[in-house]
């Protein structure tokens, strides 16, 4: 016990160490920047700069690029509320009530909600994996392609609620970005699929490319529009919320801390699962889900924390496993190799001054972001107060170069436009683009564990229904289906009635 005290002190005093401390302040800031900028997000930045740690030391670079995949976390809700541009994949989720939040004058609002959900969320993700990592880990090796499968259903039956106001408008968006997850390559056969000979479309579209047009060229669109119209882009004030609203706001943050967490113990998910299963959980549980994508406060609190406690709860499966949870996940396990490390159940007493001093580092980081969130939210905030002239051009810029940095092709900035012009039609049809984003994302992880499901089982559906986990979660998803299309038609049914006897 006293020599497991002593390893926890000694990692909390390298994490606290001057160059270590300046190495989390340069990753936590650079993954700022990176989720700011659209079209880069965690993994491209964390990617781009895995070189320049060759040279350090092992903690410190763990440390920095660490610092890089929460931060840019926390600087993706920047530019979705502001200017309704996701920094990076999960942030999409944010646009929807965030950007709403800031043309009624509460960017600040939104900005701070945020800002202590994703410190909340992120530092209880921090406390599991320090306290109750390695039994927590446990729980991902019940998850196969079996029961991934299953959450993926259940994801996308979830997806119901952001349907807007017309269901069949809602199916076309949804079933649209179902068929443009299809594109590319059979994950089995390895036949190509919907690319009519263009090669760039053999592995697929882009999502983060797809969500800049939709979200962000799109708008650039619709305010141009409005700016020629005389309206101008709206002021920024206050931090808080008000006293009514913290009570919800605070149930949202523990609810996103929960799901954040579940989800990142999860190999092959991502940052954008527990945000749309938090949003989609905020509009199930509030008295009047007709307020969200209007300016819910619960809809910026309830992903914007999940995003974040599934960053640190990602860690865990690679600490405790060496099993890497997401891309960029991969890329930090990358690192560990680089720096003769081998992360895994031996590597708490092989190496437990270098586990503590990550884990205290990310701490400290989360406090570092904290503190450059909410006072100096003003200085991000100025971003909406420039002029429209000058505001819609660097905003074309900045995701010409976003797109471009993908992959380092002109095609992603060309299918960008593309989907800047679908969004901006779909705006103006009043077609809800959430799940054509959402389900472009969920389609590829579904296809993918369905087929290696099948594969196990024979060709057998039946065999979801016979292990406990996926079958659990395939009934629930059914009844969920069942019960959204029950009291879909009922409200028909219901307006009808009252037409009639009008």
């Amino acid at each position: 016990m006293l020599d497991s005290f002593m390893q926890v002190a000694e990692g909390f005093a390298a994490a606290f160490s001057w160059w270590n401390l300046l190495y989390c302040l340069i990753g936590v800031t650079i993954g700022m920047l990176v989720g700011v900028l659209p079209g880069l997000g965690p993994t491209t930045g964390t990617a781009l700069l895995l070189p320049i740690t060759f040279s350090m030391e092992p903690v410190s670079a763990i440390i920095m690029l660490s610092g890089i995949y929460y931060g840019s976390m926390y600087g993706g809700t920047i530019t979705s509320v502001l200017i309704n541009t996701p920094g990076e994949a999960a942030s999409v989720i944010t646009c929807l009530d965030g950007h709403p939040m800031a043309r009624q004058g509460r960017a600040g609002t939104a900005l701070g909600v945020a800002g202590i959900g994703s410190f909340i969320g992120g530092t209880v993700s921090i406390v599991a994996l320090a306290v109750i990592g390695p039994p927590l880990a446990k729980l991902a090796l019940q998850f196969g392609p079996q029961e991934f499968f299953a959450l993926m259903v259940f994801g996308l039956v979830m997806v119901i609620g952001l349907m807007g106001k017309s269901v069949v408008r809602g199916l076309v968006s949804a079933i649209l970005g179902l068929a443009l997850s299809l594109i590319g390559m059979d994950p089995v056969s390895g036949a190509m699929r919907f690319t009519f000979g263009e090669a760039h479309l053999m592995s697929g579209l882009d999502f983060v490319t797809i969500a800049m047009g939709l979200f962000g060229i799109s708008e650039v669109l619709i305010g141009m529009e409005q700016s020629m119209n005389g309206e101008k882009l709206p002021k920024v004030k206050g931090l808080l919320p008000k006293r009514e609203e913290w009570r919800p706001t605070l149930m949202a943050i523990a609810r996103g801390t929960g799901l954040g967490m579940i989800t990142g113990l999860i190999p092959g998910s991502n940052s954008v699962i527990p945000a749309i299963l938090s949003y989609s959980l905020e509009k199930k549980v509030a008295k009047d889900p007709s307020r969200f994508g209007k300016g819910a406060i619960e809809g910026v609190a309830g992903p914007e924390t999940a995003n974040n406690a599934y960053c640190g709860s990602a860690l865990i499966p690679l600490f405790t496993l060496g099993i890497p949870s997401s891309p960029t996940i991969a890329i930090i396990l990358g690192a560990f190799i680089m720096h003769g490390l081998t992360p895994g159940p031996t590597l708490f007493e092989s190496n437990p001054i270098f586990v503590w001093a990550v884990i205290a580092s990310m701490f400290i980081g989360n406090g570092m972001l904290l503190i450059m969130n909410l006072p100096m939210a003003g200085v991000w905030a100025k971003i909406a107060m420039i002029p429209p002239k000058i505001l819609f051009p660097l905003i074309m810029i900045i995701s010409v170069i976003g797109a471009y940095t993908v992959n380092n092709s002109l095609w992603d900035v060309a299918v960008m436009v593309v989907f800047g012009v679908v969004g901006y039609a779909m705006k103006k049809l009043d077609i809800p683009m959430a799940p054509i984003v959402l389900t472009f994302v969920l389609g590829k992880l579904l296809e993918n564990s369905l087929l290696q499901s099948l594969i196990y089982f024979k060709g057998d559906f039946w065999g979801f229904f016979q292990r406990p986990i996926s079958g659990t979660l395939l009934v629930i998803a059914i009844l969920m289906f069942v019960f959204s299309i029950y009291t879909t038609i009922k409200k028909k049914r219901d307006m009808f009635a009252g037409d009639v006897e009008m």
